[in-house]
């Protein structure tokens, strides 16, 4: 009799505690039901995916209501967002997307993103806290589509024991054209045909033509009458100047130097091959681990006059893809990433410069001096023009480049072709 009551027991007890972890189940799952949850794509793996991570967790510790569903997709920008231009054809878009600055203006012709013009006027959130060119480059026709993340900028790299060797001023580098042209010369070794060490290369590395273009003084874009000047004197001149650099120095054999070469440990400059190159601060990570003995230097690109340095830069920023269906919450994502707090806890990670100068500042990249540089042109730089078609003006500088250089048409010439083609397809 007492083995069966403390059965019964037993029993009604293990039923009871079914009943309240049934309820406990319950309550946990309502809490949950009632979290808004806000999809967040992004290209980000290893180092900038822990970066990811920690905003996420961040965001959600001060707000408990929004589940951040953080979701890779690979996309390298730059024309590469089929998958999500698919999402928001199909109507189903992810809230949040991690977006290439530089498409923002092409994106929004379309009509493929949110304007947030309201949402940060309504937030105080304005140009005045980040660098200029990271705001105005998120901008189309007057209207904010994107909040500005990481940026980085465009430096001469130079070897300062090839200096040395050459018997030039290690701690004086080029400022001007002409300067550079003399350093590439005395850096240049050559035997026959073949390279053994090259001084420079103006269209190797980051030296795009908008690189040089601006270094001249042009302009490649007037607002005030929405055309492209891709053909402005002054970009002329620095195509011509390539151009001749070029027949100097036998563009064939330059480019037979060049195929020879890759990234990483075989990148020319970091195994001593090129003494000078134009690049970026993504550069530096490189050095460090394949040549950390390595003596170089930094300095603005060179100018004809030796002054008025500029650089350019890209970067990537936040959006809400047009058809998103927690636009409120998602802005509240996209606000806290674009944050102080936000970009401090990206950067800090990831090792991006931020678009936000005090952040620099207070991570310490003031400090470093080669960093240093990078940082203190950034209020000087500039960004690619923002117009429905900036990845065909881009495309087509390039080409420019290469027909101009192995002389295939003159640079007037050539540049007249981008000009001329570009514009009619804004006009469209």
């Amino acid at each position: 009799m007492l083995f069966k009551k403390l059965c019964c027991t037993f029993i009604f007890l293990s039923f009871l505690s079914l009943i309240f972890a049934g309820c406990s189940n319950s309550q946990t799952g309502s809490s949950e039901s009632k979290k808004t949850t806000v999809t967040f794509w992004h290209p980000m793996t290893d180092i900038t995916g822990e970066a990811v991570k920690e905003v996420v967790k961040a965001f959600e510790k001060k707000h408990p209501d929004i589940k951040i569903n953080s979701v890779y997709i690979a996309n390298q920008g730059e024309g590469q967002n089929e998958k999500l231009l698919t999402a928001i054809a199909g109507g189903n878009p992810p809230d949040v997307a991690y977006f290439d600055r530089f498409e923002i203006a092409s994106w929004a012709d379309q009509g493929s993103l949110t304007d947030l013009t309201e949402l940060a006027e309504k937030d105080g959130i304005s140009k005045e806290k980040y660098y200029p060119f990271a705001w105005d480059e998120a901008v189309y026709n007057g209207k904010l589509y994107g909040i500005p993340t990481t940026t980085d900028s465009r430096l001469l790299f130079y070897n300062k024991d090839h200096f040395r060797k050459a018997g030039l001023d290690p701690e004086n580098p080029p400022k001007t054209i002409q300067e550079l042209e003399d350093a590439a010369e005395k850096l240049t070794i050559k035997k026959g045909r073949r390279f053994e060490r090259i001084g420079f290369i103006p269209w190797y590395g980051q030296g795009w033509l908008y690189t040089w273009g601006w270094a001249f003084g042009g302009e490649f874009y007037d607002p005030k009458t929405g055309k492209v000047t891709a053909n402005h004197p002054k970009i002329v001149e620095a195509l011509q100047w390539e151009t001749d650099f070029a027949k100097k120095y036998d563009v064939e054999d330059i480019a037979g130097f060049t195929d020879s070469q890759g990234t990483g440990a075989m990148d020319p400059f970091i195994s001593g091959q090129l003494s000078m190159q134009v690049s970026g601060p993504f550069s530096i990570s490189s050095i460090e681990k394949f040549n950390p003995e390595m003596d170089y230097g930094v300095t603005p690109i060179p100018t004809p006059s030796g002054t008025n340095f500029t650089t350019w830069s890209g970067g990537w920023s936040v959006v809400i893809p047009k058809g998103a269906k927690n636009v409120e919450a998602a802005w509240e994502f996209v606000k806290f990433f674009g944050s102080e707090e936000g970009q401090k806890i990206f950067s800090k990670i990831a090792k991006d410069f931020s678009v936000i100068d005090s952040v620099n500042e207070e991570l310490g990249y003031k400090k470093d001096p080669i960093l240093k540089e990078f940082i203190d042109i950034l209020p000087k730089s500039r960004h690619r023009p923002n117009i429905s078609e900036g990845s065909l003006l881009w495309n087509e500088l390039a080409d420019a480049v290469e027909n101009s250089t192995r002389g295939n048409g003159t640079p007037k010439e050539n540049l007249d072709k981008v000009t001329d083609k570009v514009n009619k397809a804004l006009s469209k």
